[in-house]
This record gives C-alpha cells, structure tokens and sequence, in this order.
C-alpha cells in the first residue's frame, strides 16, 4: 500500500499541473514552463507537478545535464515556492540528486491536501488505467525496485538505447490499443475513492482534461502541455482551470 502523506493547505494557494511531458532540445515547451516559473508559479505558495514532468528521465547521472535550464528554474522558484513532484510513468527514476539540485520535494502516492474546507487526493493516473493489462503488466516489472537498481547502474550508451527500444515499442503498441483502454476505468477509480470519503481526486495521465461528477466525489483531470499552452488547477477559494500561455 502506498505510504500517505498529508499537509494542511487550507490558506494557501496552490497549482497543479501534470504531464509536460519536457524534451530536451525543445526549446518552445520547456521555454514556456520556465516562463511559468517565473511568472504564474512565482504567486503560488505551493506548486504540484503530478507526473511526467520529463518525457523520459534515464536516471539522475544521465539526465540533468540534458535539463540544466529546467533545474535552474525550479531551483530559482523553490526559493519562495514549494515544489512537489510526483513521478510520473516516463519519469518514476528521478532520484536524490534531482531533489537537491532543483529544491523539489518528491511525493508519494497518494497525497492529501486541503483547502477552503475541502479535501484533495492527488494521484499521477496511470494506476487507474486497469483495463490496459499489457500497460500494467510492464509498469509493474520497470517499476520494480530490482528493476530500477539493475537499470541506473547499466552503462549510460545501454540505458539510452534500452529506453529507445521501449519507447518504441509503447509507441507501436498504442497505435492498437483503444482511446477506452487507454483511460480510467471508473469501477476502478470508484473503489479506490470508497477508500477516501468526502475527497475529491485530482490526477493527469490520461491527457483528457475534464470534470467529472460522480456519486460522493468530483475527479478533475487536468490537461497536458503544448508548445504554446499549458493547462493548470489553481486552489485558493475554491478550485478552477487555469490557461496557462
């Protein structure tokens, strides 16, 4: 079971945002999330990323370089923000060396905030996508503590071209799957929040941006980034969408 952090956010104001999903060398995205650093995130007292920051992230000796600019934001902003992040399914490697050159702090999950007398459960979303077996199967092997141990000692030139194979075959893989497969299941996603009563759920993953009205509980989904747009949840007095751009 997931260990459970909580924190009391009721006066604060807090953002989400998931699945940036950043590349290096792409300039125009990752220039629009230094720009929101320093702008959207900088009146914030606490940001959320839940997932996927990074496209992929082959561990933390191969992949900071390749995000110096992004760390140096997030470093920047961790000054008077307080960052949290979750991994996500392409960045669960992120490491110590990540957490102490960004000044980021990395959540477990599920995690619990609260604000303007109402409770949040965060998750990245991926755990809900029960219906795609094969996804699960493989999560369930990568993500494995043994997996992950063998995997950040390879030789980074293995690490690179192991990580190509597989994004390769994720990509060939998705092209047969369903848009249904590759969402929630909502039985799954109503047994998970009969464990949490009066909670709302906040996860990205799905890249389907939306408010769904369920019986006892409301799940948003937040939205993916693009080179010219993002998308965030802002929490203050209540919980909107926000356009970021």
């Amino acid at each position: 079971m997931s260990k459970i952090t909580e924190q009391n956010n009721s006066r604060t104001k807090t953002l989400i945002i998931s699945d940036l999903h950043l590349v290096s060398g792409e300039l125009e995205k990752t220039g629009l999330f230094i720009k929101f650093c320093q702008n959207e995130a900088q009146e914030a007292d606490q940001l959320f990323i839940l997932g996927d920051l990074f496209n992929s992230w082959l561990g933390d000796d191969l992949s900071i370089a390749n995000y110096q600019n992004v760390i140096e934001a997030l470093k920047s902003l961790s000054q008077d923000t307080n960052i949290y992040v979750m991994a996500g399914n392409r960045d669960f490697l992120l490491g110590n060396k990540f957490k102490k050159e960004s000044g980021c702090k990395i959540l477990i999950e599920p995690h619990f905030i609260d604000n303007n007398n109402k409770r949040y459960v965060l998750i990245h979303g991926d755990t809900l996508c029960t219906d795609d077996i094969d996804y699960q199967k493989l999560k369930k092997i990568l993500q494995h503590p043994i997996t992950k141990f063998i995997f950040l000692r390879l030789p980074k030139k293995l690490r690179l071209r192991l990580s190509g194979q597989l994004r390769k075959k994720s990509v060939e893989a998705q092209k047969y799957k369903s848009k249904n497969i590759m969402d929630v299941n909502t039985d799954s996603v109503d047994k998970f929040m009969r464990n949490h009563p009066n909670t709302d759920l906040i996860h990205g993953h799905t890249h389907r941006k939306r408010v769904h009205n369920n019986e006892g509980y409301t799940r948003y989904v937040l939205g993916d980034w693009y080179v010219d747009r993002g998308s965030a949840i802002k929490l203050e007095d209540g919980l909107d969408f926000i356009e970021i751009n």
